[in-house]
This record gives C-alpha cells, structure tokens and sequence, in this order.
C-alpha cells in the first residue's frame, strides 16, 4: 500500500534539514523524501508501508517537535485497454501420426542346407 503523508518538524536551519531529510531517508519503506511549505518546515514522505508512528518518534528524538499533518494512500491509475486489438488463442493442428512401414520376414531357403552335416 503506496501512501504519502506530510510531517511537521522543526527545521530552524540546514543542518536541522539535513538531518530531518536522513532520518527519513534512512526509514524502511520510503521511496521519495521533499521538504515544503512557506516555511520549509513541513517534510513530504512518499513510499510503501512506511511507519509513520516510528518516523516521527525518530524525528523527535532528534529534532524535539515533530507532527503528523496528513497521510493519504496513494491509488495507482489503471490503464484500459481498447477491444480493438482481441486477443485470439493460436490455432493448433493436430495430424494424425505416421503409419509405420510393413515388416516383411523373408526366409533364404538355402539357409537350412548349409547347417548340415553328411
């Protein structure tokens, strides 16, 4: 499950950012990290099955103020198909198998003369 969610914390200077954006960076499930707002105090976090209770305890501990605004799950958008290519399945043959050649013993009567004894 895909979702974003925006945090506030608080970023006085680059420093404070800098370490706001790798602990967030550092958190399993996170795809996309931004820093926004007027202030450039709200952190933009955007990835699959984040924690957002562990992120901003993490953040606390580090920064001392930090708050959830919002999370929102993130739907993906499915493309339709035209009907106009139909999917045909392929057209399989099936022949009759070969017939095998007739055997044929033939006996050389000569054979048997040359096996006795006089």
């Amino acid at each position: 499950m895909k979702q974003k969610m925006v945090l506030k914390v608080q970023m006085n200077c680059e420093k404070c950012r800098a370490q706001a954006l790798k602990i967030a960076a550092a958190t399993q499930g996170v795809t996309h990290i931004a820093i926004q707002g007027k202030e450039k105090d709200e952190l933009m976090v955007t990835g699959d099955e984040v924690d957002s209770v562990k992120l901003t305890r993490c953040l606390r501990k580090k920064l001392h103020h930090a708050t959830i605004l919002t999370i929102e799950v993130i739907k993906e958008k499915k493309e339709e198909k035209k009907d106009d290519e139909k999917y045909t399945s392929p057209y399989y043959v099936c022949y009759p198998p070969y017939p095998m050649p007739p055997q044929i013993m033939v006996q050389d009567p000569c054979q048997s003369q040359a096996c006795s004894i006089m």
